[in-house]
């Protein structure tokens, strides 16, 4: 029991004091990205064809982050004369539009369900779905119940079976395989409930986006929260789920 208590002295408390305090993450993290709107036309249009998930609208100088997977390279060609990605990690929407952006975020809670605070101001349990992942999404889901984020402070927690759950929490690209489980388990949530799609396959495929073997998540149950990211940072589901429900 003394060691127990030497150690806890030693260790201190490391439990992240955010939203109390502002949290900056490292120079090297990929976030919100801020667009050039100055921007030479030809720089635009070359950022524009050189994205790998077709995610630039070089004529109204505007990022997809549904679509975005981060990757920086339109930051590197155009030597951040287009685009520059901040640390900023809150980048979560309630409306799919809102995700075309050229570097301000509107306010989250203005388009949120008028019952959201209401109904899961004080406890919110979410049932993770894995619709296809690649994992890494999950993992950085998991990451939110370690001491420095301590997500089950606020109230918001993941439930193994749907039917104990206020709704999904859905990651990766919904593959033809997986429908019936996604439709099953959202079937399973008692009313009221949301849904939430993190990561840029949950919002838009990802890079397998087209796919025949890839169905959007939109066309089958009603998205409340978007979280963009490859995969979204731990900061980013905490800020959104803060301000969500919250």
């Amino acid at each position: 029991m003394l060691k127990i208590l030497k150690t806890r002295i030693h260790q201190g408390y490391r439990t992240s004091q955010y939203p109390t305090k502002p949290l900056t993450l490292h120079r090297h993290f990929k976030g919100l990205p801020q667009v050039n709107t100055a921007c030479r036309d030809e720089m635009a249009q070359r950022c524009a064809e050189m994205c790998p998930q077709e995610a630039i609208d070089a004529k109204k100088r505007l990022i997809d982050l549904g679509k975005c997977v981060f990757c920086g390279l339109c930051e590197r060609i155009s030597n951040g004369e287009f685009v520059h990605f901040t640390n900023e990690f809150a980048m979560a929407a309630t409306r799919r539009e809102d995700l075309l952006t050229s570097g301000a975020m509107p306010d989250l809670t203005v388009h949120r369900r008028k019952d959201v605070q209401g109904l899961f101001g004080r406890s919110v349990q979410l049932r993770q779905v894995s619709a296809g992942g690649c994992n890494a999404c999950e993992a950085d889901t998991n990451v939110l119940n370690t001491p420095f984020f301590d997500l089950s402070r606020f109230g918001i927690g993941f439930a193994a079976s749907p039917r104990h759950a206020d709704g999904i929490h859905v990651t990766g690209p919904v593959t033809r395989n997986m429908r019936e489980a996604l439709l099953r388990t959202y079937d399973a949530v008692p009313e009221p409930k949301i849904v939430i799609a993190a990561g840029c396959c949950a919002i838009s495929g990802g890079p397998f986006r087209g796919s025949p073997e890839i169905i959007p998540l939109e066309t089958l149950v009603p998205v409340d929260l978007y979280i963009p990211g490859c995969p979204p940072h731990p900061m980013t589901n905490l800020d959104a789920f803060l301000r969500f429900f919250k």
